[in-house]
């Protein structure tokens, strides 16, 4: 006989019974998020995977990479260190499938404050040149005029600085100019500058295929939320940019704000559904037109009250996203962007064991539709983060619903059973409610898979009706 542990309420204990009887982990019980869209999970194929870089005892951070136009070139930066560090440069020359050593670079990169950045540039002569950035104070850039063979130092570019200098470079209509974007909150702004509580997003415009920048304008500034990490995209018509926010407060979702004249004028940012609430997030287009979004997950349902880097894996609490702390991917259209819809797919793509420390994410397309993402993580309980690689195609993703549509786990078979043959006089605090809660109190009406006639009639019962009220 199961007796009730000292501790826990009537009504846990009923839901914890009803779900052992179902077959079912009581990490069900923290109820994550309804994102109203389908849920998939490729974290534990290892065949997808490829380590990229680890060094025994050493922290290796945020990536940052580049796709050169022969469609299997990725260069990947990124810092021995948190957020700051050595630069490290590597290159994979069949997408990402295998990694070089890491290559030679100048002394200057050795003195990085800040999470690298690597782009692509083109001037009006159609010259291409790699470029990197470093930020704090002062925002520092490299090039390479020979597609990464050889690399300049580190140099300021300006009286000014920031943090994740540039969270995005975006190509605008005019050949050779860019608009690159980034955010502070005081410190690195200026010499000597003090952090503060409000936060401010800038953007700096090149007009000769990044060899200079302009002084950085701010486009919007705010204390409420803080919102920051600026990740671009471009609508399908090349008419308007759109701009994804990470929100740093973890009072709210994060944000997105809109341009129709080149960055001229932006709009007001608003919030957007949790499916798409993370951070650092780095958008790229499939072949389909379908957009991929990739970022960390961080809610502020998950993040409440424990810090970043708590020393457990933070997606067991049942607690904010299904998949929080670890890395994620939401697919959907821009039409979804605009009209703040949840999208199609959210996809763990790599599962982080500790904190939320993970996924500055690297982001690129093959031109088979091939998706990369290069970035970082606690990939090994107890072990410091390191670099892998992982592969997807969105048809794969596709193949997948559809499989996992026509599949109904036993336990779901089981609860469907109990809930249908549930007594009329079950109380609050027996099984039998627990599992009609667990099952029928979800935000869409159901779990899982349990028919919405079987809910409603699970509904209509004075204990479970309470509950979800």
């Amino acid at each position: 006989m199961t007796t009730q542990p000292r501790g826990s309420s009537n009504r846990q204990w009923g839901l914890r019974t009803g779900l052992a009887l179902l077959g079912i982990g009581t990490a069900a019980i923290g109820a994550p998020l309804d994102l109203g869209l389908k849920v998939l999970d490729l974290s534990a194929d290892d065949t997808r995977q490829t380590v990229v870089d680890r060094e025994a005892g050493q922290y290796l951070g945020h990536v940052s990479t580049v796709l050169l136009e022969d469609g299997r070139t990725i260069f990947a930066v990124y810092p021995k260190g948190h957020g700051k560090g050595a630069i490290v440069l590597k290159r994979s020359t069949d997408g990402g499938r295998s990694w070089s050593e890491r290559l030679p670079v100048p002394a200057s990169w050795a003195t990085s404050l800040e999470t690298p950045t690597i782009h692509r540039v083109v001037d009006a002569a159609g010259r291409r040149r790699l470029i990197l950035w470093s930020g704090r104070y002062p925002a520092r850039l490299a090039r390479s005029d020979d597609d990464g063979v050889t690399w300049s130092e580190l140099e300021p570019v300006g009286d000014w600085g920031g943090t994740v200098v540039m969270g995005s470079v975006v190509a605008l209509r005019d050949a050779g100019h860019y608009l690159a974007m980034f955010h502070d909150a005081g410190a690195y702004f200026t010499a000597g500058g003090r952090a503060t509580q409000t936060f401010t997003l800038y953007q700096t415009i090149s007009t000769n295929g990044g060899l200079s920048w302009s002084v950085p304008t701010s486009i919007w500034s705010g204390a409420e939320v803080h919102l920051c990490e600026p990740g671009a995209i471009r609508s399908p018509d090349g008419g308007r940019l759109a701009v994804l926010l990470r929100e740093n407060r973890r009072v709210r979702g994060s944000h997105i704000m809109f341009s129709d004249d080149e960055g001229v004028r932006w709009s007001e940012p608003v919030e957007m559904p949790r499916s798409r609430t993370g951070d650092r997030h780095t958008l790229r287009y499939a072949p389909d037109g379908r957009i991929v979004c990739v970022f960390r997950a961080a809610t502020p349902e998950g993040m409440r009250g424990r810090p970043f880097g708590v020393n457990e894996d933070v997606d067991k609490a049942g607690q904010g996203s299904p998949f929080e702390g670890d890395c994620v991917a939401w697919v959907g259209t821009w039409e979804d962007l605009v009209r703040g819809a949840p999208g199609q797919y959210y996809v763990r793509l790599l599962d982080n064991r500790r904190g939320w420390d993970t996924t500055y994410p690297g982001v690129e397309v093959l031109p088979d539709g091939t998706v990369v993402v290069t970035t970082y993580g606690t990939w090994d309980s107890g072990q410091p983060p390191y670099i892998r690689s992982m592969r997807f195609r969105l048809d794969e993703l596709d193949a997948l619903a559809r499989r996992t549509s026509a599949r109904v786990p036993d336990s779901e078979r089981r609860a469907v059973a109990a809930l249908s043959s549930m007594p009329s006089d079950a109380g609050p605090d027996s099984a039998a409610s627990g599992i009609a809660r667990w099952a029928c109190a979800a935000p869409d009406g159901g779990h899982a898979r349990v028919p919405a006639a079987v809910c409603a009639s699970a509904n209509r019962q004075p204990a479970v009706r309470r509950h979800c009220q």
